[in-house]
């Protein structure tokens, strides 16, 4: 049977809620335009001196926003675009192989019954999220 990919996708949100992995993903558009919008008001306000301060401190406060926000990695799975899912479901997919099923839940049975397999899908998955994503992992918080 070909694999669908909302099936190969519960499996991944299962897996990641089982080991409790949360990731940040690092909006750097966000921090970007925090610090190119201070050195600009910073500009406006005191001239070339004032570029240099609110670049500095828009640096620091877009880095501060934009760090440390975890979130389960099942929530950031069902919000990727589907060409990021299809992505994710072909790196999952090569590793589970051969492997047959008929709904998501025989997939996540059957991988949550084979140790080696679940370690591999797992790999696959922070492969992609660290990879792909760019986000920082964090397990059992």
């Amino acid at each position: 049977m070909a694999p669908r990919m909302d099936d190969v996708m519960r499996l991944c949100c299962e897996l990641s809620a089982h080991d409790q992995i949360k990731v940040a993903v690092k909006n750097s558009t966000k921090g970007a335009m925090v610090a190119g919008g201070t050195a600009f008001v910073g500009g406006l306000l005191a001239g070339p001196p004032g570029i240099a301060v609110g670049g500095a401190v828009g640096g620091l406060l877009g880095s501060w926003l934009t760090s440390g926000q975890f979130r389960p990695l099942p929530q950031i799975l069902m919000e990727l675009p589907p060409a990021q899912q299809q992505k994710l479901c072909d790196d999952v997919t090569a590793v589970l192989g051969n492997l047959n099923w008929t709904d998501a839940a025989q997939l996540i049975t059957l991988v949550m019954g084979s140790a080696t397999l679940q370690q591999q899908v797992v790999a696959a998955l922070l492969g992609y999220v660290t990879n792909e994503l760019k986000a920082e992992v964090r397990y059992h918080d």
